[in-house]
């Protein structure tokens, strides 16, 4: 099919092809191409290891006071107004780009009032803070990094081999 249209140079009166539409991929093509690319883009879920203790970094906006603690899987540490619970902390091994992330609850506890409000639930990842973060007027929460207990080696860590000079 032709269509007439400006010519070379921008002059009238020259016919060209008219296109149908371009490139014949579709949908399933698109599908296709996220399906090969995904699985280099992001670690598998096996590959990460689980870890006791989660290392949390948290910001008093109004005091611009920061402060860094220990969160145990499972159990509750205060910051602040905040009741914090830490779920699943999950590490990268060493030979993998450095990544941690944890799955944590959030719930304030209001002076006066005896029923906890969540605030945050979801996963949070070390190397990207902003990707899932706590909106909260008062406080910032964010992942460091998860770690093994202190005293006791990592699940994947070893000192053989650590010898050699």
């Amino acid at each position: 099919m032709l269509c007439r249209s400006a010519g070379r140079d921008g002059g009238p009166g020259s016919v060209r092809p008219r296109s149908r539409g371009g490139s014949r991929v579709g949908a399933a093509g698109v599908f296709l191409a996220v399906q090969l690319v995904m699985p280099l883009a992001l670690p598998a879920a096996a590959d990460m290891r689980p870890e006791p203790l989660a290392v949390l970094q948290g910001l008093d906006k109004i005091t611009a006071r920061v402060s860094e603690f220990e969160a145990p899987v499972g159990a509750r540490v205060r910051f602040g107004t905040l009741s914090i619970r830490v779920r699943d902390c999950e590490k990268s091994p060493p030979e993998e780009p450095p990544e941690s992330a944890a799955f944590i609850e959030i719930d304030e506890m209001r002076p006066g009032e005896d029923i906890a409000k969540r605030v945050f639930s979801g996963w949070m990842f070390a190397s990207s803070p902003a990707l899932s973060a706590l909106e909260h007027p008062v406080y910032d929460i964010n992942l460091l990094d998860c770690k093994a207990a202190s005293g006791s080696p990592s699940a994947s860590g070893s000192t053989t081999g650590n010898d050699a000079r």
